[in-house]
């Protein structure tokens, strides 16, 4: 059974940083590329950013480019979402999940993804 403990949301000033953390167990990590998704109230979800499997490939919505980094340890089984320069639009429930697939491409899309952390609420306030 596949466990994700999803973690470090909170309430941040615009322009601020926050690291979102999420823990996966119950699969064999690095046969996964991983991705970060966002949805804010009554809007759809979209994605954030993907890293394939060896965390050698990264692709990123081009609302958080040079914004955001994902990145993963596969030692430790863990995905990493670095955010920086905060806007108030990026207040959002985030959250993390494993691909079906080892890579990215230059298009994916949320339903290559089947494992998904909880949630955790990033509100940036101005």
């Amino acid at each position: 059974q596949v466990q994700v403990a999803e973690s470090g949301g909170g309430l941040v000033q615009a322009g601020g940083s926050l690291r979102l953390s999420c823990t996966f167990s119950g699969l064999t990590f690095d046969d996964h590329a991983m991705g970060w998704f966002r949805q804010a109230p009554g809007k759809e979800r979209e994605k954030v950013a993907c890293i394939n499997y060896g965390g050698d490939y990264v692709n990123y919505a081009d609302s958080v480019k040079g914004r955001f980094a994902i990145s993963r340890d596969n030692s430790k089984n863990t995905l990493l979402l670095e955010m920086g320069s905060l806007k108030p639009v990026y207040t959002a429930m985030y959250y993390c999940a494993a691909s079906r697939y080892i890579g990215c491409g230059t298009s994916w899309e949320s339903s290559e993804f089947n494992y998904w952390g909880q949630g955790t609420q990033v509100t940036v306030s101005s």
